[in-house]
């Protein structure tokens, strides 16, 4: 008894269920889909349609009575001038100009460091021509001290330049011309003025230094002329035994020079 009335119930309920899924197509929906997002806006889908004499009534329940304009603006966000399309653009625009701003702020920063490399005093130390050149040239002046000063002179020429000032005033000159070597290096400045001023130190170094050879060299021929006088006056100079033809070898000796 159950299975008989049972069985009238699941042919229904079976029937129910293929009707439920039976698929809608309803063509003016899947247009207006289409024209939602970026696909159309086309004036022949505009469904339904006015139809003769404008007669056609869904016609007026779905546009003619509440939207008669809707049809007339392209309002698609991804249209060509739509606000999602741009505000995308916009985004492209903003996003190139950053980029732009970003190059510009790095090539500022890049010139800065280099700037900042070419003029800093701290950085001098690394500076090629400094390091190849002008470092071992200007060490004397650097590196002035007593013993560098006299060394190759003889103890009697130390003592004369010591005693009339000379060492004096030299390496009082070469501690003035280090103070400005030093600042020089040290001071930020344009690398080009910086070389500029050790050429024009190493110049002022070599002037002096002839300076000072002149002088030990003027010191050494006072001492030597000095001796010779002391040796005339206490009768200790040698004369060599002369003779008729030392003469006429000297002239022969001078012309064998010459020639």
């Amino acid at each position: 008894m159950k299975s008989i009335i049972l069985l009238p119930l699941l042919i229904l309920q079976w029937a129910c269920g293929c009707y439920a899924q039976s698929v809608v197509q309803d063509q003016s929906i899947r247009y207006q889909q289409e024209r939602m997002v970026y696909l159309q806006w086309d004036q022949n889908k505009f469904t339904p349609k006015a139809g003769f004499l404008s007669l056609n009534p869904y016609y007026w329940l779905t546009w003619g009575l509440f939207y008669p304009n809707y049809h007339k603006t392209d309002l698609r966000p991804l249209s060509g001038s739509g606000p999602q399309t741009q505000r995308l653009a916009l985004v492209g625009a903003l996003n190139t100009t950053d980029n732009k701003y970003k190059l510009q702020s790095d090539t500022i920063r890049n010139t800065a460091l280099s700037e900042i490399a070419n003029q800093s005093g701290l950085l001098s130390d690394a500076d090629p021509l400094w390091l190849l050149y002008y470092k071992s040239q200007l060490s004397p002046v650097i590196n002035n001290s007593a013993a560098s000063i006299l060394s190759g002179l003889s103890p009697q020429v130390s003592a004369k330049l010591v005693s009339e000032g000379l060492y004096s005033w030299y390496k009082n000159e070469l501690d003035m011309l280090k103070q400005r070597i030093e600042a020089a290096h040290s001071t930020d400045m344009d690398r080009g003025a910086r070389i500029l001023a050790y050429h024009r130190y190493l110049l002022e170094y070599r002037r002096l230094s002839g300076v000072w050879a002149i002088r030990t060299s003027s010191a050494q021929s006072t001492l030597t002329m000095t001796a010779q006088q002391q040796r005339l006056k206490t009768n200790q100079v040698d004369v060599p035994d002369w003779t008729p033809h030392a003469d006429i070898d000297i002239a022969n000796k001078v012309l064998q020079h010459v020639q």
